[in-house]
Order: C-alpha cells, then structure tokens, then sequence
C-alpha cells in the first residue's frame, strides 16, 4: 500500500511503499476514501525535521534529557546507536481521515464490514491507503455526509473541545484567534451553538474568509475599526470567551490581544500551540480565566481509552474525544458546517509531496483546508515480491517478528555478526516500521501479516521480539510449523500460556531459546568455573537498580498485566535465569515479598525482593529496587560458597576471591552475553540441539509468576513441575 512518511533527519516528505496494517484486536482496519492535511501541525512537524541536531535539541529538549541519561547509564556508544534509529525510522503523518471498514478485530462491537466511517490519531489515522484505528477513535459517518466533509473529523473534535472549554451559554461573544483551519471550524460551530463569533488573524485571505462563512466580525488585530466592532457586537462589555488557535510557540503576543477585548472575567482558552507568555496586569485587573484545550477532549493521551479501548461512562464525562468527533460529524449531516468552503485544495495521494510543499510554503497560494484522495480500488493486498533467490548452503532462513527499538539495536546486529543468518522476512503489526528495517537487514520482503512468515518454508527459523502478550502465542505458532524459535523474555504471562508453550515445545521438531542472554556472557561462565568443585550449595545476591518506569510513560505498557505482565515478569526472569545458569540446579521454592511506593504515578509491584530456593540447596535473592537513582550501577551480583566469593558488578567487572586473593577482569563495555547467544542460536539452529533444556525455561518463567502471585498476597510457594 502507499503511505506518506516523512525522514526525520532531512524534514522530506516521500509517498513509500509498505505492506497494509494487521487487523487490531480491539479496532478496526479502514480502507482510505480521503484524509485531511493539518497545515498548522504537520508545519511543525516537518519544521522540526528540517532542523539540525542542535535544533532539534532547542526545540526537544526532553528529548535531550532521556540521551543524556542513556548516555550516563548505558554509554555513548549505545545512545548514538538509539538516537540513529529514531532518526532513521521515517515517520508517519497525518491523523484525519475517512474510509471504509475492511476489517473488525475479535474485541470491537457496533461496527461491520463495509460500515463507512471517520477515524482519528496521530499513529493510527495516517496519509495511508489502510489504516488500524483502535475502537475509541473512530466513528460513523452519517449519510449525506461527503467524504471531504468527513475527513475533517479530528480537527472538528479539536475546535469542538476548545468551544466547550470555553463554556458559554446561548447569546455569549467568543473571539477566535488565528483562523486556520481550526479557527474556521471554531467560528462556524460557535455560531451552531448560538453563539456570536469574532474572528482575527493578520491573513487578509482567511479574514474574508472567515465572513464568508458567518462571522460576526473578522478583521486583523491591527484594524483601527476593531474596537469600535467588538464594542457594538458586545454592547461595549468585550467578548465572553477567547479561543487562541493560532500557532505562536515562540511569543505569547496572542494573550496581549485577547485581553483589551475580553470582558472582565471571561475565559481565555489556549488550543493552539502558544507561548504561555502572559501580560500578568492586564490578567490580573480583569481577572481574565487562562484554560488549556487538550487536543480532541477527555481520552486523549490516555492509553487506557485511546489503545485498550476503555470508554469512560457518559455519566461522567458526558463528552469524550470520540463523542466530540460523532456530535460535529451530526452537526455537519445536519447542515449547520460549511466544511467545502474550507477545502482549497485536492490531491491524490500519488502527489502527495506537491501538496506538503504547500504546507511549508512552496508558493504564495492560499491555502486552508488540504484533502488527499485515494483511488477506490486500493486492497490492503501484499506488494509483489520477487522470487526469493536460491540460498547459500549452510544459511538458516530467519523470519523476524516484531521490527522495535530493542530488536533494531540489539538482537539483529547480533544475528548480523554471526554472518550465519539469511533472513527473509520482516513482520510488524504497523507494516511501515517492517518495511524500514526490511533493507537493513536485508530481507526479501516486509509485511503485516505473521502468518507469511510462518507458512514461508524456506525460513528455518523465527525470532520474536513483539510485545510480552503475543511471545506464548507465536511461539506456539512457530514450533508448529517446524521453526526453530528464539523468543525475547519473557516466554509467557500466565501459567496457562506456559503449559502450552511447554506442550508444543515437547512435540516440535524445532529447537526454543529464550531470550536470556545473560547466563552466555563469558563472565557468567568464569563464575560457574570459579565455583566447579564446590561440594556445598551456594548464596547469591543479586541486586537490581531498575529505575523507575511510570504509569503515564511511553513504557508503561510494561505494567499492564495483560501486555507486559509487569516488570518481574518481564524483567527479573534475567535474574532467576542466571542464577540457575550459576548453580546448574533447579528452582524448587520461592517467596516474595514488595514494597508499595504510595504514590499514584508509579507501580506497586516493582520493588521487591524475591527468595529462590533449588534443589540443590543453594539460595538466590533477588532484589529488585525502581526507587534508586537511576545514574548508580544496574546490576551486582554477589556468590558465596567453599570459602570462595565472586562478585560480578554492572557486566564490567568482575571479582573472584579464594584462598585469600582475588583476581580482577575488567571490560571497557558491558559484557551481556548478546553476541554469545546468537552463536548459540544459530550453532542450534544446525545441529537440532537446544543450548539450554527446555525446563530451564519453563522453571524461570514460572518463579516469576508465583512471585507475581506472592506480591499479590499468596504465601510462600513450592514451584510445581508443569511437565
């Protein structure tokens, strides 16, 4: 399908190729009839491209921080490395449109194939002949409704939220400031509620504009008549409510206009991006009410609503951002919008360049409204792909699931360096994201759909490396295929998913590794031998600064029992995992026990300590702490046993102390055992024989989720044998 990208270190906008979206569970998967260019946003955006690394630090300098902080923890070498993806990766634009249903996940009701609807969101509603909408944020399209006038839908949402905000009744005065597109829309739904619309800008163009469409008055801020206009319209007492939507990041001027004009104690609503730069005397005398608009309304940025699709009860907030976009699509069925009038410009999506030049100011053309088209035969099909050449003996075939930063910046130059590997194809749910890393790695081809992977027969084997809720569930796909598997941690979130992974594991052909690189580290090995003639158990130590991850973070899913499975789960099995690599002996007991940080934004299950007794008699704790400083060392790992000690700190250095002298290694870069356990893979992949047995795995997997279940309030607990 064709998408529009931009490349995020050049700013240049590009129609790729890429294959179509897989159909979301909980959404829906649309056709594109015609989506909407926001000339403001995607002016921004492609602004903040075009800069320079220095540029792009002045204008992101939260960015900056989370560099800074790599850098500090992990080094400089790995920060380049992840801020090259990010710059590397091209970016989707776009997040208005309308289209048809082709597509309707297993978790979404009230919507049928062939229904007609409007969709929104930056990431989901993009430029692209397929998109997957999470159900939150789409809506029908009444009949009568055009497909241009649709595809206006999340900018309506926006003014419309902007206007509530405003919260004025019937005969009240609002001024808009800045009459681009959203400030046209403001004007037009002020005046459906029965308001009296003022409009202002420095654009002659969109003032006349602006009263072709029903404003009251529109004039510049300079126009020496303004006053005396404002004045008659407002019986001399000034507007009720202002609405600034121009763009004006860089000076809070908007606030000094808005102010003369206001009435004392009326409310200033900021929905553009502005300055928040106030004249403080002209507030304070009028005691003028400053609000923020956040984008299309209750829901937004809330990943609950928005992702999961978990809708907040009408009788308590009676106007989410997916009713805002139903309540201005109805108001466009029933005649009380003028949204043709906004349309200056059409272009199929074939030229889609041509019409971002606009955007950015190729031309002195007028421009508001930009709608792209798209022919109505576009299939959500897979691109042709040419006949896969003959592979070179002793290659494995290798399938890729899952195209994220940790796969790009870890496992794959990993998988490259053992120059064993030919792979074949990239999959990802998004389709892009496949497509970007397919020339990276060097792939036949990129797609969606996981199943082409799978039913591939020249691919041998498959790494996953997707999001924890779908690791159980490919794996067993591709053990029943015959794929040897490599599967990143952790294998599964339940312990019904383990049961079977360890079923079909047993009845495969196939080899499964699981991503627990640490136990191949060649530190970990001179542990083991440092230890070989112990003829007691042994007690380890391992302590773990993990850093806090927040609930409202970009990695939050991480907590999420059903996605991620919370950070024991998904991370602690690194710490089980080596210490059954040091022991060789399996885990029998475990016992957890947490500490609840009282605080709403953070979890209450990542700082614990969990006790691991094996059947050898050995102990292991494991402590787990998110409330260190993150800038102190990760990772220590303390043995004890036959008068010999090993102290392993942060994969760097590592300490073995017997007889009363200790013997030093040191590595300038963290030794983790990555490159060591693609050499592992691929040495199983040819010989049929698994690195690790199989029950290692299934033992690791399921001390953390008793854990889980102890932090819950279990009590201390044998590890039953699922096998």
């Amino acid at each position: 399908m064709k998408i529009v990208v931009e490349n995020f270190k050049t700013g240049e906008v590009a129609v790729a190729d890429a294959p179509a979206p897989a159909v979301p569970e909980n959404g829906v998967l649309v056709r594109t009839h015609a989506s909407l260019i926001s000339a403001g946003t995607d002016r921004a955006v492609l602004g903040l491209a075009k800069k320079g690394y220095v540029g792009k630090a002045l204008a992101r300098p939260d960015l900056v921080r989370r560099v800074l902080k790599k850098v500090k923890n992990d080094g400089l070498t790995a920060a380049f490395k992840a801020v090259q993806n990010v710059i590397a990766e091209p970016k989707t634009l776009g997040y208005s449109l309308v289209g048809e249903v082709i597509g309707v996940g297993v978790r979404v009701g009230g919507v049928a194939l062939g229904d007609r609807v409007a969709c929104a969101g930056a990431g989901h509603a993009n430029h692209a002949e397929v998109v997957a909408v999470p159900g939150n944020l789409f809506v029908h399209v009444p009949a009568g409704v055009p497909d241009e006038d649709a595809a206006y839908v999340t900018l309506g949402a926006i003014a419309m939220h902007g206007l509530r905000q405003a919260d004025q009744q019937l005969g009240a005065t609002v001024l808009v400031v800045g009459l681009g597109l959203v400030g046209q829309i403001a004007l037009q739904l002020a005046r459906a509620a029965g308001l009296k619309a003022i409009g202002l800008d420095i654009d002659r163009r969109k003032i006349e504009l602006a009263k072709k469409l029903g404003a009251a008055v529109a004039a510049a801020p300079d126009d020496p008549d303004l006053d005396a206009a404002i004045a008659a319209a407002t019986d001399g007492h000034g507007v009720d409510a202002a609405l600034l939507t121009a763009g004006s990041k860089d000076s809070g001027a908007p606030f000094a206009v808005v102010a003369r004009h206001c009435r004392d104690r009326a409310r200033v609503v900021v929905v553009g991006d502005v300055k928040m730069d106030i004249p403080r005397a002209e507030y304070f005398e009028k005691e003028l009410e400053i609000l923020q608009s956040r984008s299309y309304g209750p829901g937004r940025y809330d990943p609950e609503y928005e992702e999961k699709g978990r809708d907040y009860p009408i009788g308590y907030v009676r106007w989410t951002e997916r009713r805002n976009m139903q309540a201005f699509l109805d108001l466009a069925a029933a005649g009380r919008l003028d949204l043709k009038g906004l349309t200056t410009h059409r272009f199929p999506v074939e030229k889609a360049k041509q019409a971002y030049g606009l955007v950015t100011g190729g031309g002195d053309q007028f421009t508001v409204g930009i709608v792209l088209t798209y022919a109505a035969e576009a299939k959500p099909e897979k691109p042709a792909v040419k006949p896969a050449a003959r592979k070179v003996a002793g290659k494995i075939g290798l399938g890729i699931i899952g195209a994220g930063n940790f796969l790009k910046a870890t496992l794959l130059p990993a998988l490259t360096a053992t120059n064993g590997f030919d792979v074949r194809g990239i999959v990802s749910a998004k389709g892009l994201s496949a497509e970007a890393l397919r020339a990276r790695a060097g792939a036949q081809y990129a797609t969606s759909d996981a199943k082409r992977v799978l039913d591939d027969a020249d691919v041998d084997a498959v790494v996953i490396a997707t999001r924890h809720d779908s690791h159980a569930r490919y794996a067993i796909e591709a053990l029943s295929k015959g794929k040897h598997v490599f599967v990143e941690k952790p294998l599964a979130l339940t312990r019904a998913e383990l049961d079977a992974v360890a079923v079909a594991a047993k009845a495969a052909p196939g080899i499964l590794m699981v991503g627990f690189n640490r136990r191949f580290s060649p530190l970990v090995r001179d542990i083991v031998a440092h230890f070989k003639d112990r003829r007691e158990p042994l007690a380890m130590v391992y302590r773990v600064n993990a850093g806090r991850l927040p609930l409202d973070g970009e990695s939050a899913w991480v907590h999420d029992p059903a996605i991620g499975g919370g950070r024991i789960v998904g991370e602690a099995c690194h710490f089980v995992d080596v210490m059954q690599a040091v022991t060789g002996a399996r885990p029998v007991k475990v016992r957890a026990i947490g500490l609840n940080p009282r605080r709403a934004d953070l979890a209450a299950d990542d700082v614990a300590t969990i006790t691991v007794g094996f059947d050898d008699g050995s102990i292991g704790t494991v402590h787990y702490f998110a409330n260190g400083d993150a800038s102190y060392a990760k990772e220590r790992l303390e043995v004890f046993g036959g008068e010999r000690i090993a102290v392993l700190d942060d994969w760097r250095t590592l300490e073995l102390v017997a007889g009363g002298k200790t013997t030093r290694k040191k590595s300038a870069a963290m030794q983790k055992g990555f490159a060591e356990e693609m050499q592992a893979f691929l040495a199983a992949c040819r010989s049929g024989a698994a690195p690790v047995a199989l029950q290692s795995y299934i033992d690791t997997t399921l001390v953390t989720l008793l854990a889980v279940e102890d932090l819950a309030g279990g009590r201390s607990q044998s590890a039953p044998n699922p096998g």
